[in-house]
This record gives structure tokens, C-alpha cells and sequence, in this order.
């Protein structure tokens, strides 16, 4: 018997409701209609409880937030809309349970409540990526609990796996319910949208929602990093743990509606498991691992004496010691050296040396790969069970030269500021850095040095070596 009655994609604009929108939510009537076709169904299932997953409520790095208190109140009057309040019962019982099995299982969670929430100064409150979607459900029906999660960076796998165990918890306990993954696509549709347009985003929102329509959990797994990354959008990981929810079985996704009117993807569906089994997590798993080979096999000399030195650290307490087999340019050249670890797309370590301290660029290599995992005091320590998760690239230093500032180009050229003993170092071609004031401003505040200050710059070149 199954217990979880009913998968949804849903939104959470605000526009859409009238008293926010005041006439601009007609320009997203389809999105609308098909929400409250969602709300209707919800009805005539009648859950006990309902699980949504949400982007917008306070979110850990390191563990996904289950809010856990007797019930959990919300409103949208930072959106000047003072009427609109929910103020809905928790399913505990569930969350006690869910906690519990992930707990058993490895996968980061934790409950959170107004006690833990004001060490990190916020509020525990619904939010507008929950309340939206449960407007157009309390239009029809009100009698139920709810399960609020906020996912969080931990991985794709990590969430499936999530997804899995509030599978699991519904069986458990017998609980009737639906969940939804509250989530909006692209926000780069148009240059009039909340963010810069991007040619990335409409191809986002074609190659999700068409993944999901032909029930092709894999392809949702296995689109571009780069499309992804660039598409500005938010729903990609609750989507994650929807699926997890539905392992075991085939499935389809039926489009309801899609709009993209404000610059924004609304993608509207309603998913179903089907009759043939099938063994998502096996197929996801095996992906997983030949795709970390193959990142292997391809790498260059410079990434993967970072990874083996890495290896070699977590299986025998220190670095690689006999460098007499590298490569030539390893051994023959002498530059700085930074090398930078990335876990999910998100920084976990970076150390690096301005100018050579070793004999070589492969020593340079060694001693700045363990520094970055073990070092960086931004970070806690890397452990050995992430590395299959961490990207790595190797940007090796050329000469530095003085230079003015009409002479910087922060996609081209680092930057070092220096005014004094004190000093300050920026890698080219950021994320996030695209202007000169950018790059010379974070460059300063490395160094404790004024913006204003009179100090000196000077201009690098880097050739950059990453993984895959």
C-alpha cells in the first residue's frame, strides 16, 4: 500500500497571489490554475500529513533543517501583505522518526527550533517558499500536519537519499501524505528579471522539466554543471529529494504549467510512481562511481598529484615523499602554487604560495594540497570520506609585475595589493568578481588595507589545471 498519495513540483512566487500581485499575477494565470488544480487534488487525497521541501528557510551547509516545534507560523508581510498568516500543527512524530533514520543511515539532518535558531540571530518562521505553495492547499483543505524541511548543500545523492527516508518514515508510521518541493527555476530568463539573463536558463528549465516528464532520474542527475550553475535557479535540490521519495518504482511527470513571464521559470508538474520496479539508487550509485573514474583517468599531472598526495595523507598520516617518478614539468619548473578544493560547487579549501618556497612545482603541489584540506582556517578539516565529492584545481603562478590599475583585468590577471608588510592576493576569473573595483576591494580587505590607502598593485598571470 502506498502512503505517500501525491508528488508535486510547485513554486513560490508571490506575485501570484492577488493581494500581492494586484493585477500582475494574471500575467501567470496558467501558473495559477494549475496550482489550484494541485490544491483540489491535495484535498481529495486528505493527508495526514504534508512534507515540503523548501530553499528559503534558514539553511546549514552541512545538514538539512527540520523544523520542530508544536507548530510553525508564518506570514507575508515582507512582501506588504499584512492578511495572508499560516499557522500549522508539526507532524513531530514524524520528524522524531525521520531524524532518527538518517541518523541510522549517515545523512546529515537536524531538528531545528526558535532556541537553536537565535544562536545563528534568525527567526524560526514559515516561510514564502513554504507559504505560497500551501495558499493554493489551504484554499481546499486545512486538516493536516506538516513536515517542513529546508535541504541543504550536502549533495545529490545525500538528498535522494533523504527523499528515501521520508519514504520510509510514511510507510513506519502509516501516515497518509503528500509532498511537495517547493522550488522556482531559471531566474535568468530575461534581462528584466531579478537576475542578469542568461542563455543558460531557458536550457535549464527544458532539460529538467523534461527529465522529469519522461521520469529520466538519471538525466535530472546528469545535466551540465556549467548550465546549472549559471541558470540562477532554486529548485534543483528539493527536486532531489522528491524523487528519493519515489525510488523503488518507474516514474512520469505530467506537465501542468510552465511560465517564464517575470524572467522566471514556474514549472508547475504533478509526478507518479508506476508499476515497474526499478532501482534508482544502484543506478545513481554506479554513475557516481564511474564518474569519478573517468574524472581520474582524464586528469592532468597537475590535479592528480594533488589527489594522490591527498590519498596518500589520509592513508598514511603524511605527504608523498619520493617525487623522483613526476613528470618533467613537475620537477623542472619553480612557481607559487595554489590549489583549491570544491565540494558540490561550493569552496572547502584553498591555500596557496604567491611565489615558490619548495625546489619544484610538484613539491609546491604537495605541501599546498594538504594545507588547503587541513589548513584553511576558514574550513574544518577535510576528511577522507569527502573526497570523493571534492573537485580540484591547481592555478599555478606566473611572475608578478607592477602595474596601475587601468592596467587589471580580474578575468585575465590576478591581483596583489601591497601596502607595507601587509599583503593581499586574488586569483583571476572568480565567480562573483567581475570588475576591477570587485577584485582590488576583496584583494584589500585580505590585507587590512583601505580601499583609499595608497598602495601598491601588481598583475599576475595564472595557468589553471582542474579535474575531468
Amino acid at each position: 500500500m502506498e502512503n505517500i498519495l501525491g508528488y508535486y513540483l510547485m513554486p513560490h512566487p508571490p506575485i501570484i497571489i492577488p493581494d500581492i500581485g494586484k493585477g500582475e499575477e494574471k500575467k501567470i494565470e496558467e501558473t495559477s490554475l494549475a496550482c489550484n488544480k494541485i490544491g483540489r487534488e491535495v484535498a481529495d487525497i486528505k493527508p495526514d500529513t504534508i512534507i515540503i521541501i523548501t530553499p528559503h528557510a534558514t539553511m546549514f551547509s552541512d545538514a538539512i533543517a527540520i523544523s520542530d516545534e508544536e507548530k510553525i507560523s508564518g506570514d507575508l508581510s515582507q512582501f506588504r501583505c499584512t492578511n495572508i498568516k499560516m499557522d500549522i500543527p508539526i507532524d513531530k512524530e514524524f520528524n522524531v522518526k525521520l531524524r532518527t533514520e538518517c541518523h541510522v543511515e549517515g545523512i546529515p539532518s537536524v531538528l531545528v527550533d526558535s532556541e537553536l535558531l537565535r544562536r545563528y540571530n534568525v527567526n524560526y518562521e514559515l516561510d514564502h517558499g513554504s507559504i505560497v505553495p500551501l495558499y493554493f492547499i489551504n484554499k481546499y483543505y486545512k486538516d493536516y500536519k506538516l513536515v517542513h524541511i529546508t535541504y541543504s548543500m550536502i549533495g545529490d545523492v545525500n538528498l535522494y537519499k533523504f527523499g528515501m527516508e521520508i519514504k520510509n518514515v510514511a510507510e513506519k508510521l502509516n501516515r497518509k501524505a503528500v509532498i511537495i518541493a517547493s522550488g522556482d527555476l531559471s531566474h535568468k530568463l530575461k534581462e528584466e528579471g531579478p537576475y542578469s539573463y542568461s542563455p543558460y536558463g531557458e536550457l535549464f528549465d527544458k532539460a529538467l522539466l523534461g527529465n522529469l516528464e519522461k521520469g529520466d532520474v538519471l538525466g535530472a542527475f546528469n545535466m551540465n554543471k556549467t548550465m546549472i550553475s549559471e541558470a540562477g535557479q532554486c529548485g534543483l535540490n528539493s527536486v532531489y529529494i522528491l524523487l528519493g521519495a519515489m525510488e523503488g518504482k518507474e516514474i512520469k511527470g505530467e506537465l501542468l504549467s510552465y511560465e517564464g513571464t517575470f524572467g522566471v521559470g514556474y514549472g508547475v508538474m504533478k509526478l507518479s510512481r508506476q508499476q515497474q520496479d526499478r532501482n534508482y539508487l544502484d543506478e545513481l550509485t554506479k554513475y557516481k562511481e564511474e564518474k569519478l573514474k573517468a574524472k581520474l583517468d582524464e586528469s592532468n599531472s597537475y590535479v592528480k598529484l594533488a589527489r594522490e598526495n591527498l590519498n596518500h595523507y589520509f592513508s598514511h598520516g603524511k605527504s608523498i615523499e619520493d617525487i623522483s617518478n613526476l613528470p618533467k614539468e613537475l620537477l623542472n619548473e619553480r612557481h607559487g602554487v595554489f590549489v583549491s578544493l570544491k565540494k558540490f560547487g561550493n569552496l572547502r579549501g584553498c591555500i596557496g604560495t604567491i611565489a615558490p618556497t619548495t625546489g619544484s612545482v610538484g613539491e609546491e603541489i604537495i605541501r599546498n594540497s594538504i594545507e588547503a584540506a587541513m589548513s584553511d582556517p576558514r574550513f574544518p578539516e577535510v576528511s577522507e570520506d569527502e573526497m570523493d565529492d571534492i573537485d580540484i584545481s591547481v592555478d599555478v603562478l606566473m611572475d608578478s609585475e607592477p602595474c596601475n590599475k587601468e592596467d587589471l583585468d580580474p578575468k585575465k590577471y590576478g591581483v596583489i595589493v601591497s601596502l607595507g608588510m601587509r599583503r593581499g592576493l586574488l586569483l583571476p576569473d572568480l565567480e562573483g568578481v567581475n570588475t576591477v573595483d570587485e577584485q582590488l576591494q576583496i584583494a584589500c580587505d585580505k590585507a587590512d588595507i583601505d580601499f583609499d590607502d595608497d598602495y601598491k598593485i601588481e598583475r599576475f598571470e595564472v595557468v589553471r589545471y582542474k579535474e575531468g
